[in-house]
């Protein structure tokens, strides 16, 4: 008869491996992601200032996205055709796939972003202390200042939706919106 210690290991190793077969898989991520990498770049970082970098980006956050365009919470009409077919397997794998990859600089404006770096400080209770995200919010260090001046402006006049992001960006002059951005821009790992 078995002896209590090896049935709690065995109930572990049980346990573990059902973690395990449950997980996200980027090397299945970076085959299913192939079509995204046209527009978004092989590892999810990008020259188009228009589009968002995804390399380095939390993959809660690229899940939550990817589900929000999905679902028509986030309206553009090429995100919604690419997220019509994939199933929650397929969200999860191309999500670990970008934030396993590097983050980009992607630059600005240098005289912007010392202007912006005040200003940019409000962002740090919900996208973190060095803008790398937190939790479920995203990653701002980095991604295209044209994005993020973008992104900004659609939260100013309700175009896209987010409580505190509305409030936030509601206060904010189209001159605070492009140096914050550039700020941002300029911003390493």
């Amino acid at each position: 008869m078995p002896n209590k210690n090896n049935k709690i290991i065995f109930a572990l190793l049980i346990w573990l491996s059902a973690g395990v077969a449950n997980a996200a898989d980027s090397i299945a991520g970076q085959t299913r992601s192939e079509v995204c990498q046209g527009c978004h770049g092989v590892q999810g970082n990008n020259r188009n200032q228009g589009v968002p970098n995804l390399g380095g980006q939390s993959a809660i956050y690229l899940e939550a996205q990817l589900n929000n365009y999905k679902g028509g919470v986030r309206e553009n009409p090429v995100m919604k055709s690419m997220t019509a077919t994939l199933g929650d397997p397929d969200i999860q794998d191309i999500s670990a796939y970008f934030a396993s990859q590097p983050a980009s600089t992607a630059g600005g404006d240098a005289k912007l972003a010392e202007k912006g770096k005040a200003k940019a400080t409000m962002c740090m209770g919900c996208h973190g202390g060095n803008f790398l995200g937190l939790g479920g919010r995203p990653r701002l260090a980095g991604q295209h200042p044209e994005y993020l001046d973008k992104q900004l402006h659609d939260f100013k006049t309700g175009a896209r939706s987010g409580p505190a992001m509305n409030a936030v960006a509601k206060t904010l002059s189209d001159e605070d919106i492009r140096e914050i951005a550039a700020y941002l821009g300029s911003l390493g790992q």
